[in-house]
């Protein structure tokens, strides 16, 4: 039978095609509207710049059939109950840092970072694919969300202080903004660790509530203006060598998605994730170079805060992992692939990075 003929017989032509066609494709791309609530207040424009990065491109990736809208810290919550909010179903989704939730478990802290953890890179390929994000999303559906990733801010600063820090015992009684599962290190070393919001922090300073408070980066913390009342910056932020942001999703919300909506969110995060590291390496060198002209203080934590800080940590991790099977069966993962991956590292990555840093100066 030819073609034409086959066409009359059927009745179908192309417009018929389509018009078969075009229930199943409307049924497999509804139209759904989403809440994300951040963690960030928009002033800080690459934490909640990677939230608009990844929004914005679900919504072109489907031709905004699939729309997520996205809120700051403090409209819809305040920037420490993300969480909480997806967990409930006041948002559907989530964008924030695990870590602010160790207070419900321990084991919270590894889907950010963990002290003395992997660098940036270690630490999410660990995620992808050596078995942490897994390990991680079967821990949170106890809560019931999942997560993706959703960011990484590189390796973090070590914070600014009213008062040079030259030796161990002067953390003593310091009172110090820092997040997460580290203050519990710092208050072995007799700190006095307080976890506030981002758009908190500086009010807290000024006001000396607290003597210093550690943020993210150069380019976070001019913004946030803590050298106006702070003078000694110091580093690294040995406590967040590389740490992840995720997105969490009601687990209900989830399960309910069509698959290549549940592909698309993925997709997205890992287009913020790269986005938020390139953005910060664009922009953190001549934001410390604009720091520094204006009168910043640059310190290098010393050689015996680091190896004290180091020793607390790990029995912190020991003890915590002694009465938590959640904690301790994630550390071990995180720290054997952290192993490997470092003894490839000092091979060539090391070497090469102080090679060239020794020659970019000027």
């Amino acid at each position: 039978m030819k073609r034409r003929d086959f066409i009359k017989v059927t009745g179908m032509g192309v417009a018929g095609a389509a018009a078969l066609a075009a229930p199943a494709i409307a049924q497999s791309a509804p139209e759904i509207k989403w809440r994300m609530a951040a963690s960030w207040p928009k002033s800080l424009d690459t934490l909640y710049g990677g939230a608009e990065v990844l929004t914005k491109a679900v919504a072109e990736a489907t031709d905004n059939k699939f729309q997520i809208q996205l809120f700051a810290a403090g409209e819809i919550v305040p920037g420490l109950q993300v969480l909480d909010a997806v967990q409930n179903g006041t948002v559907e989704c989530g964008h924030t840092a695990s870590y602010y939730y160790f207070g419900k478990d321990p084991t919270f802290t590894f889907g950010t970072a963990v002290p003395f953890g992997p660098n940036q890179r270690l630490n999410q390929a660990w995620y992808m694919l050596g078995g942490g994000k897994e390990l991680l999303n079967d821990f949170y559906k106890g809560y019931n969300v999942r997560s993706f990733l959703a960011g990484n801010t590189g390796c973090q600063m070590g914070g600014w202080f009213r008062k040079e820090i030259k030796t161990v015992d002067d953390l003593k009684g310091l009172k110090m903004r820092i997040g997460g599962f580290t203050g519990r290190v710092m208050q072995k070393l007799g700190a006095v660790p307080q976890q506030i919001a981002g758009g908190d922090i500086y009010p807290a300073l000024e006001k000396g509530t607290i003597d210093a408070a550690e943020w993210v980066g150069p380019y976070d913390d001019e913004k946030l203006g803590f050298y106006k009342v702070a003078p000694h910056y110091y580093y690294p932020g040995w406590w967040e060598g590389g740490p992840i942001l995720l997105s969490f999703v009601n687990l209900d919300k989830w399960n309910a998605l069509p698959k290549h909506y549940q592909n698309i969110l993925e997709q997205a995060g890992q287009y913020a994730n790269s986005w938020m590291m390139a953005k910060y390496d664009q922009t953190n060198p001549p934001a410390l170079r604009r720091l520094l002209a204006g009168g910043t203080k640059l310190h290098a934590f010393s050689p015996a805060i680091m190896e004290a800080c180091l020793k607390a940590a790990k029995e912190l991790h020991a003890e915590t992992a002694a009465g938590n099977a959640n904690f301790k069966k994630v550390l071990d993962s995180l720290t054997a692939f952290t192993n490997n991956g470092y003894q490839w590292f000092q091979v060539a990555e090391v070497g090469y990075d102080n090679f060239m840093a020794r020659h970019s100066q000027g």
